[in-house]
């Protein structure tokens, strides 16, 4: 089990832009997250940094291994801004995670890219189908659907691969319950992302929000989970970054 954090969470933010892949200073962000104490960064590729991103090039891939702390999961933010999922593209993406020593990519269906019809659903899981086939590395999905429409989703391309990333903030903001989010699909979740956020609103410091970690929590207890954490959480004061990662580090260890 890891614990680490989303990637530009211990750097002011780019511009204009709540997540994003920090296109200058991504290297900055290693020494500080062994600063903090973390384990691991969850890396993002988006359009933002598309241009600049070390994961395109055998390059770069080098240049992000040895610094100390782990990059094995990767967060699809490309796809968020680039609704109409091209396989190919996502096929490629997988091939260089696993260049990288990466061995999961979160794939949001949420907010823009969110599954809102039967036809959307269908197209997803040809989609996943096609792609695992040649896949050496886990996808795991975010979506915003219901516990049983995710998990009718899941039973549908049942390939060991394909595993559920649980975001606490977004069930949050979605009013959904731990309990019958992990009953629907609980054996297949492969990776958790740590937030908080207000029903029907956004990211808020933890436990001041809606979130249920105390059902949440019990929940990881009961089926045993041993998957990584990623702390995803609320931004505060530019400057700040390393101090409050480690005090969500702290809460997130006395939860453990």
């Amino acid at each position: 089990m890891l614990i680490g954090i989303m990637q530009g969470r211990l750097l002011p933010p780019e511009p204009e832009r709540f997540q994003a892949f920090p296109r200058n200073d991504w290297l900055k962000e290693f020494a500080l997250a062994q600063k903090a104490g973390l384990d691991s960064i969850e890396w993002i590729y988006d359009v933002y940094g598309e241009d600049v991103n070390p994961i395109a090039t055998d390059e770069g891939i080098g240049n992000m291994a040895n610094q100390g702390v782990r990059v094995v999961s990767l967060c699809a933010d490309y796809f968020m801004d680039r609704p109409a999922l091209d396989p190919t593209k996502l096929v490629w993406l997988l091939g260089r995670c696993h260049l990288a020593g990466i061995t999961r990519v979160v794939l949001p269906f949420v907010d823009a890219s969110r599954i809102e019809s039967t036809e959307k659903a269908q197209n997803v899981i040809s989609m996943l189908r096609e792609t695992l086939r040649e896949s050496k590395v886990e996808i795991h999905l975010e979506t915003s659907l219901d516990p049983a429409a995710f998990a009718a989703l899941l039973d549908a391309v049942p390939h060991p691969l394909l595993k559920v990333n649980y975001d606490s903030g977004n069930s949050a903001s979605l009013g959904y319950s731990p309990s019958e989010e992990f009953a629907a699909y609980g054996s297949r979740i492969g990776s958790i992302h740590i937030k908080d956020r207000v029903r029907n609103g956004g990211t808020v410091p933890l436990g001041t929000g809606d979130a249920d970690f105390t059902a949440l929590f019990r929940e990881i207890k009961r089926v045993k989970y041993t998957g990584d954490f990623i702390l995803q959480t609320a931004r505060e004061a530019p400057g700040e970054e390393v101090t409050l990662a480690q005090r969500n580090l702290s809460w997130l260890k006395r939860q453990l």
